[in-house]
Formats: C-alpha cells, sequence, structure tokens
C-alpha cells in the first residue's frame, strides 16, 4: 500500500496497486507543469488508487481534448492526470507518494527537449530517449 498527499496536505490518497512505466520526463509542457527540469511519473491501474481526503479540493486543467492534469487548488501540487483515451490508467507525480516505492525509473523521455541548462549524468544507468516510449 502507498500513501500520498499534496504539499499542505488536503488532497491525500492510497494507491493498493503497483506503480508503473516510472519515467522522468524532460518535455516543455512538463517542466512548466512541476516547475523543474523534469516530472517523474507513473501509471497506476485507476481501480486501485483512491481519495481518502481532499478530492473536492482538487482543481483541472485540460492540458488537450484527451487529458487532464489535477492540482490541489490550496497549494498548487500536482497530483495526477486521465486521459480519456486510457479511461483504466491515471498517471501520477511520483513526488506525491510518501512511501518508500520499490518500483524503479525505466526512462529519460524527451531528453531532446530538455532544459539547456540542465545536464544529465554520464553514468547514469537510465535508458535516455528522444521521445515518449510506449511499452
Amino acid at each position: 500500500m502507498y500513501y500520498g498527499c499534496c504539499l499542505c496536505g488536503n488532497v491525500k490518497f492510497t494507491l493498493s496497486g503497483s506503480i508503473n512505466d516510472i519515467v522522468h520526463c524532460h518535455c516543455s509542457l512538463c517542466r512548466k507543469a512541476q516547475g523543474s527540469a523534469f516530472a517523474t511519473n507513473a501509471n497506476v491501474d485507476a481501480a486501485t488508487f483512491k481519495f481518502t481526503s481532499g478530492e473536492d479540493n482538487l482543481t483541472a486543467y485540460s492540458s488537450s481534448n484527451a487529458q487532464k492534469k489535477y492540482f490541489c487548488s490550496t497549494c498548487g501540487s500536482p497530483i495526477m492526470s486521465k486521459n480519456t483515451d486510457s479511461p483504466d490508467t491515471i498517471r501520477i507525480r511520483l513526488g506525491t507518494i510518501e512511501s518508500d516505492i520499490s518500483e524503479r525509473p525505466s526512462a529519460h523521455i524527451f531528453v531532446s527537449s530538455k532544459a539547456n541548462w540542465e545536464t544529465l549524468p554520464e553514468n547514469d544507468a537510465v535508458p535516455q530517449y528522444d521521445g515518449y516510449i510506449k511499452k
């Protein structure tokens, strides 16, 4: 069981399933949404993700016709995104998980779009890709 919350603690959730497809995304959209060099995202089975408090405190932004990103309306923490093309999957921001995570990142994606001031370690064992990778 994983436990997570936003910065202010108003939005809390549990995850009873596995965390899949963990990636460090360096695209400009993730950089802007996260306010950092990259966002670490993962897919989870929607049936295993449950809000324990604060779901009504979320605000949504439609980043495309199919995708909505959800944030805490108090502190602004990005929590997750949903895509109508994949209704059984939720994409979570891994930084919101408070529990130790046993799964590990599988890739750096959109590295050709990374910020010009960011330097990836040469000895990083995590593979790097110029675009999105599909499993």
